[in-house]
């Protein structure tokens, strides 16, 4: 069982501690050069901008590159962390079968892709004003680049954080699966409570990122590893990164296309759930899960 594989080891629940301060100092570190970049264009009023104001400073591959760049250190601080704090193998923050199952990774990723592209052109066809051809080929050759190595990295830095280190340390203390399970999944919504969505759409928008939290979390204690949720978050990301952005949205980029539509709350907040709720169960008919409530928030007893 995926947490449970860790619950018996020797290593206390206070190298967790230790470990979460060490990535949280990395990122902490990681966000220095885009604050520096600012003040260094801007001047020290930088500080005072709003997010979306920040990230209009710089030019968007650059912005996006620096953005990143804390999640990049916090992914190679958690495998440094989990191997020589914990001495355990990545394979165990990954996943409880013998190895990590690649076509997992690829289905969660191609379901997530193929449900953005129908969204795409679907709002295409009902609404071709809102969506612009926004093709800047040496802009979006740097784009590419930037993104296929830099957002796996930042998706799974989060996924490995919150999914992987974080849910498994409190499967050590908790004798159940539900705290776990809500603790970490809360915890990732409201981290996005600083990305510019909210400043435009209000707070209700965390909604959105707090059911993003509690679908990737139990599509990892259903499945029993990371690897559909590493998937799908890489997915997620890519498209936004690439496909299509806005002027408003945390990814800000040289994108293919570019939403020019005025944002709809209920559009933000239901599509999403939608989406959600047919992924989960495509999901679990294609891995036959089942016993939904021991895997979600039964005992962690071994």
């Amino acid at each position: 069982m995926y947490i449970e594989q860790v619950r018996n080891q020797t290593n206390s629940f206070g190298l967790h501690i230790i470990g979460v301060f060490i990535i949280g100092v990395v990122i902490l570190i990681g966000n220095f050069p885009f604050g520096m970049a600012l003040v260094a264009a801007r001047g020290a009023d930088a500080t005072q901008l709003t997010t979306v104001e920040q990230m209009q400073i710089l030019p968007s591959n650059t912005t996006l590159f620096l953005l990143l760049l804390p999640f990049a250190l916090a992914f190679g601080a958690i495998l440094l962390v989990n191997k020589w704090l914990h001495k355990r193998s990545m394979r165990e923050l990954i996943t409880s079968r013998p190895k990590v199952d690649w076509k997992r990774v690829r289905f969660g990723f191609g379901t997530v892709a193929l449900s953005f592209i129908a969204m795409l052109v679907v709002g295409y066809f009902i609404d071709p004003e809102s969506v612009q051809w926004n093709f800047k080929p040496k802009s979006f050759a740097l784009l590419v680049l930037i993104s296929v190595v830099m957002v796996p990295l930042q998706t799974s830095a989060e996924e490995l954080f919150f999914r992987g280190y974080l849910m498994q340390g409190l499967g050590r203390i908790f004798p159940m699966r539900l705290l776990p399970f809500v603790i970490t999944s809360t915890l990732f919504g409201l981290l996005h409570f600083a990305n510019p969505e909210v400043d435009k759409l209000g707070n209700i928008i965390l909604i959105t990122y707090l059911a993003t939290g509690f679908f990737l979390g139990a599509i990892t204690l259903m499945d029993e590893g990371l690897e559909l949720a590493l998937g799908f978050h890489a997915g997620n990301n890519l498209f936004l990164s690439l496909f299509l952005t806005s002027d408003w949205t945390v990814f800000q980029t040289d994108s293919l296309f570019i939403d020019m539509s005025e944002p709809d709350v209920t559009a933000y907040i239901i599509g999403p759930l939608i989406i959600y709720t047919v992924l989960f169960l495509v999901y679990a008919k294609k891995y036959k899960w089942g016993d939904y409530a021991k895997h979600l928030v039964g005992s962690l007893k071994v």
